[in-house]
């Protein structure tokens, strides 16, 4: 564990993410209420790769510790709040915060999207800057969830046909013994 400043991180000059300012007033309002409910994601040499709103915001209101647990991805990293109950009006009103912030402050910057990614790319990310292209791609994802499910059902068929086969054989040649 690594103990460092909010300064002493690097913010992602290349952030996918513009944020609103509605989605902003969410996380700052969650940060004062309820403290750092979540981790933020790092590179090698401490920049932001998830989590820029979170760290803007959380400087913003006088946060300034922050706790490096550096992995390499094989595991996931688990918060642990020993304040909070799940169960609780506070843990259940932290768990809506955190979603409701989430899609709240969502805003591509589809200049620096299309910079680094193809717009299918985009698309397969589901990042698009238009509606029709999003629900062109949910019904692409359905047809082919279709495809995998019958092709999975067939093969599972197949398997079991061969089974039953097997089976009778047996009971047959069982039979043919008696």
């Amino acid at each position: 564990m690594i103990e460092l400043k909010i300064s002493d991180l690097i913010p992602d000059d290349k952030n996918y993410n513009k944020g609103t300012e509605f989605g902003n007033s969410l996380i700052e309002k969650s940060l004062r209420k309820f403290g750092a409910g979540r981790s933020i994601l790092l590179d090698k040499n401490n920049r932001i790769i998830a989590g820029n709103k979170t760290i803007e915001n959380a400087n913003a209101i006088g946060l300034e510790d922050i706790i490096i647990i550096e992995t390499t991805g094989n595991q996931i990293v688990a918060v642990k709040r020993l304040d909070i109950d799940l169960d609780s009006k506070m843990g259940r009103e932290l768990a809506f915060a955190d979603n409701a912030s989430a899609k709240a402050n969502i805003d591509w910057d589809m200049d620096n999207v299309y910079e680094d990614w193809t717009k299918q790319e985009a698309l397969n990310w589901g990042v698009s800057e238009s509606k029709e292209d999003m629900q062109t791609v949910e019904e692409a994802q359905e047809e082919n969830f279709i495809k995998i499910s019958i092709e999975t059902t067939n093969n599972a068929f197949i398997e079991m046909n061969e089974k039953l086969q097997n089976l009778c054989d047996e009971y047959s040649a069982i039979m043919k013994v008696k």
